[in-house]
């Protein structure tokens, strides 16, 4: 059983950009976010947008290699035998034989995702949004593109390992 499916963390990484350009597309939530950032088109079209996009894409793949570990309840089995199944007890083969595939599916991914994002970029986001003196708005915005990026994140973990 392959806990960590690569293939699976870079599409996951990959769907947050796409996630981002549809989020922060002008006709869904772009206008807004640009007004409540402070964000003029002359800055946005003065940033180095190869470099953006890589950084963004390269931070993209470090939260889905930590994704796993939150969306699969395996790997907390997993991780008693040090990651090396060669090692473990036959008792781990028969817990993993009863349990291996239990909730890996996209909706409980997702639901993982959901609460990763509610629960954890939510308050992160808010309380640096707070003290830069940003509003509700950006907040939302920001916030809520994480909410649905994880929770998309969350799926394809979830149904794809």
């Amino acid at each position: 059983m392959d806990l960590l499916n690569f293939p699976a963390i870079i599409v996951a990484a990959v769907s947050a950009l796409v996630v981002g350009f549809i989020w922060y597309n002008p006709k869904v939530f772009g206008n807004a976010w640009m007004q409540a950032a402070g964000m003029t088109d002359e800055q946005i079209k003065g940033g180095n947008m190869a470099k953006i996009f890589g950084l963004a894409l390269f931070f993209a793949f470090l939260l889905a290699t930590a994704l796993p570990g939150i969306v699969i309840h395996q790997m907390g089995l997993f991780s008693l035998i040090n990651g090396d199944p060669s090692t473990a007890l036959p008792s781990f083969d028969a817990m993993m034989n009863d349990y291996g595939t239990i909730y890996r599916t996209f909706k409980h991914g997702a639901f993982h995702g959901f609460i990763t994002g509610v629960l954890i970029a939510l308050p992160i986001l808010g309380t640096n949004a707070l003290f830069e003196r940003k509003s509700a708005k950006y907040i939302f915005i920001n916030s809520g593109y994480w909410i649905v990026t994880l929770t998309v994140m969350g799926g394809i973990i979830g149904s794809w390992t």
